[in-house]
């Protein structure tokens, strides 16, 4: 299977273009065994390289594809580890700089499927973004949005996605590192004209990592889940007999339980970690300050911040 779809992608890149027809096949062989194979990924990636055009439906399988490969390649499912992200990272920035907008959509939709992505991957996807931000030149400025410092819609988009996504630091978690590079830009593109949805997400990034949830293990490393999905599949007979007996003497415990593997954690109260996380720091205040003082005056775009500060405080 994986030698057959190599070399439909390899016919399809020496044509630099993807028929409705190769495409098809592509998908045919491989959805066929259910697995995207490392060959078959870097195929993907040199298909992608070599094509003049790239259609929706083929960013759409593109994106799938890789997808796929990276979060339920190898065990455990829905997760990026540090190896993965490399070798992705690998794959588009073999030339310094992420080529097409395939690709960028490619790491942003790994980073909102992941339960956990290393916070390697992120940064470099939102490094990408600031760097177009700055040059005016990058996959996001399609259609003709070529001067540099300002914001686009596209822009807006990825960056929120990005620091709101699942595969962060924890629901919702704006990091320090985050709101540091909204602030970046915001002092680099404040006298042009930005996307609309600009204002409200410098607000609301930072906001969020001000005053938001304290997850700190909100995230599952990828090491713990595999040893937690092995324990889960093993059905030798000491497994079975120990599940068992748990299960007989569960009445006679108690806390006995609880020494052994430590208090039984429920789901995160995230109203009460919310409530938590509300009050703002002296930590957090002379970040803020400092970050507000840099140039010695308090623009629009900080006075709504401190505005959302107060009134939520």
């Amino acid at each position: 299977m994986t030698t057959h779809f190599i070399e439909l992608a390899q016919r399809a890149a020496a044509d630099g273009q993807v028929t409705a027809e190769e495409l098809l096949a592509l998908r045919r062989q491989g959805w066929g065994d259910g697995i995207i194979t490392r060959e078959e990924a870097e195929a993907l990636f040199a298909l992608n390289n070599a094509l003049e055009e790239r259609s929706q439906a083929w960013v759409d399988f593109f994106v799938e594809a890789i997808g796929e490969h990276v979060l339920n390649g190898t065990p455990p499912r829905l997760q990026c580890s540090d190896a993965e992200a490399e070798w992705l990272i690998a794959q588009i920035d073999h030339d310094g700089i992420v080529e097409s907008m395939a690709e960028l959509e490619c790491m942003v939709r790994i980073i909102e499927r992941a339960e956990n992505t290393p916070d390697r991957l992120k940064s470099y996807v939102l490094a990408q973004v600031e760097r177009e931000v700055l040059n005016g030149t990058g996959p996001t400025r399609c259609g003709g949005e070529l001067s540099a410092t300002h914001i686009s819609a596209a822009e807006c988009r990825i960056i929120r996605r990005v620091i709101f996504a699942s595969g962060g630091h924890g629901p919702a978690a704006v990091t320090r590192f985050d709101a540091e590079m909204l602030f970046r830009l915001k002092d680099e593109t404040l006298a042009e004209e930005n996307a609309a949805e600009w204002d409200d997400l410098f607000v609301d990034g930072v906001a969020n990592y001000l005053k938001g949830f304290a997850l700190e293990n909100a995230q599952v490393s990828h090491e713990r889940k595999l040893e937690l999905e092995a324990f889960a599949a093993d059905n030798t007979p000491n497994v079975a007999r120990f599940m068992g007996k748990v299960a007989r003497e569960a009445p006679q415990i108690g806390n006995h339980f609880g020494k052994v593997f430590g208090k039984r954690q429920g789901a995160p109260d995230y109203a009460a970690l919310a409530a938590k996380g509300e009050a703002v720091t002296d930590h957090e205040s002379e970040w803020l300050e400092k970050m507000i003082g840099a140039d010695g005056e308090i623009d629009e775009l900080e006075s709504r911040l401190l505005a959302r500060i107060a009134a939520e405080g």
